[in-house]
């Protein structure tokens, strides 16, 4: 699920050389070439007007490289077609899914771990918890990779790395090699989350940038549905080894699918049309060398472990949504207890279970885009009629989170005390819907209000925090699962995280109210609304 990069850096103010000559029009200076495709690159930029004064004034619009050539640049993203952005959109859609994957398809072979490597239950599952620190760690190698190559270079290399790695567990003949393996694959696959949500960035304005973030969510919570009901026929079938190899299977198409993509990154656009038009190349603008590196540090590192001791809107977020995860990759060993040892299924069925996971995510979009047609366009029309220019309070973006809310804890008391052997197994199953609407309710809600009311610098060091608590203590929460069901009971134990679920839930209301006051009292810029 998903960490905001640095791509989300960057001007988008349009910047135009204007000539007005009253006589003879002036052709646009530009370097000459007989390619083909060059000539119709600056005959897109080169628009000449005729004054409705009916004077013979000719405008030339000079093409450059400092910024986009005006609003409607063709080169620019946001102007490129429709179905063109769609598409740019859902390659790191499928590949955050094909990389979440990876995390829960590993936990159906657990019970053949412990066999073949003489393991316990709690060591067979580090497979799982050193794949999630991996994924924790993405920013750190994305931001870097995103900012000097380009968003494209950051999807082509990391798959293969993925692939590489997870070839590597799949043969391991030792639990050793099997960990290690499991960690670097999380490590090279985790950068296409990190920066999925630059490249929505680039391709969306901030009034359509909802829908866009809430599909590209989806993914990444879609591929842990998807993996135990996948990985637990393979395991049933051939053993833990194939728990690996669905996730190469469906690599190699991912991989070509993502070939067409075109660079989305505006700082590496510009740089290559400075290239291919021999002008001069985008200003060089922010630290350089050892200081860049250190920004990165400070802004993936450093900034979002003080933001969450500093800032109580990062901190109390962070704290809400990594429980909520954490809960979530529990239910890994709770399943398996409640689904197998309460209603005897099988290692492929006790799988299944998981699409009520699935079935809560559809519905959690369906609820996110809603409300933000229902509201949140509103009040951006609004503002923009009362000359604001479409700024507003980021508290707008808190409505899915607020009744998302509601479901966590009615999904977790209703599992609770249903998952019994009098009590038909659709019950607990159903149980799931509500909190997994609830959990993708709240994380989508939250990151748009976090990027709205920091921006893209410190929201995304807002975005890395909440990254870091979310997959580390997703991949320490299995480790006691099992021995906290175990002493107190399916009920008690799943009620005891009803508890602390309730518990959270002002978190979003609180803000709700009282969002522009703390905005105020941050130590941070934070959106004037």
């Amino acid at each position: 699920m998903s960490s905001m990069s640095l791509s989300t850096l960057g001007s988008r103010h349009a910047e135009m050389d204007v000539q007005t000559e009253a006589t003879q029009p002036r052709q646009t200076s530009l370097r000459s070439d007989p390619d083909r495709s060059e000539k119709d690159a600056e005959a897109a930029f080169v628009a000449t007007h005729a004054p409705s004064t009916g004077e013979k004034t000719d405008i030339t619009r000079t093409v450059t490289a400092q910024d986009w050539n005006g609003p409607d640049d063709p080169e620019n993203p946001m102007n490129w077609s429709m179905w063109s952005r769609v598409y740019h959109t859902s390659v790191p859609a499928l590949l955050g899914f094909l990389v979440t994957l990876g995390s829960s398809i590993y936990t159906p072979g657990v019970a053949d771990m412990m066999e073949q490597f003489g393991v316990s239950s709690t060591v067979a599952l580090l497979g799982l918890a050193v794949y999630l620190v991996g994924l924790a760690c993405g920013p750190v190698l994305a931001a870097p990779l995103s900012e000097t190559l380009g968003r494209k270079a950051v999807y082509i290399t990391s798959l293969p790395l993925l692939a590489a790695f997870t070839l590597g567990a799949g043969f391991s003949q030792n639990f050793a090699t099997l960990v290690i393996c499991r960690f670097f694959a999380g490590f090279f696959g985790s950068p296409t989350l990190a920066v999925g949500a630059g490249s929505n960035a680039d391709l969306w304005p901030p009034v359509d940038r909802a829908v866009a973030t809430v599909l590209f969510i989806l993914a990444p919570f879609a591929g842990p549905a998807l993996g135990p009901t996948i990985g637990g026929y393979a395991v049933q079938a051939n053993g833990w080894r194939w728990t690996q190899w669905p996730i190469l299977f469906a690599a190699g198409p991912a991989f070509l699918y993502s070939m067409f993509m075109k660079e989305t990154y505006k700082k590496i656009i510009l740089k290559n049309r400075a290239k291919r038009l021999g002008i001069p190349p985008p200003a060089k603008t922010g630290p350089t060398g050892f200081a860049a590196v250190r920004v990165m540090l400070v802004v993936l590192l450093i900034r979002p472990v003080s933001m969450m001791f500093t800032e109580p809107i990062v901190g109390f977020f962070s704290l809400y949504i990594a429980f909520n995860f954490s809960v979530l990759f529990g239910f890994f060993d709770a399943f398996p207890i409640v689904f197998e040892g309460v209603y005897g299924f099988d290692l492929g069925s006790a799988g299944l279970p998981w699409i009520a996971v699935l079935v809560g995510c559809l519905l959690a979009v369906i609820t996110v885009i809603l409300i933000d047609r229902v509201t949140f366009r509103k009040h951006h029309h609004r503002s923009h009629m009362e000359g604001r220019g479409g700024i507003v309070p980021p508290e707008h973006r808190l409505y899915a989170a607020m009744i998302g809310s509601l479901g966590l804890p009615v999904g977790l008391f209703w599992f609770a005390w249903t998952s019994r052997s009098d009590i038909h197994w659709i019950s607990p199953v159903l149980a799931v819907v509500p909190f997994a609407w609830g959990n993708l309710c709240v994380f989508a809600s939250a990151a748009l209000y976090l990027v709205d009311t920091y921006g893209p610098m410190t929201g995304a060091s807002a975005m890395a925090a909440n990254g870091l608590a979310r997959y580390l203590s997703g991949a320490a929460f299995p480790l006691f699962t099992i021995q906290m069901y175990n002493r107190l009971g399916i009920a008690w134990a799943t009620s005891l995280l009803g508890f602390i679920s309730l518990g959270l839930l002002p978190i979003p209301w609180v803000l709700f109210k009282y969002g522009p006051r703390i905005r105020a009292k941050s130590n941070y810029e934070t959106i004037k609304a």
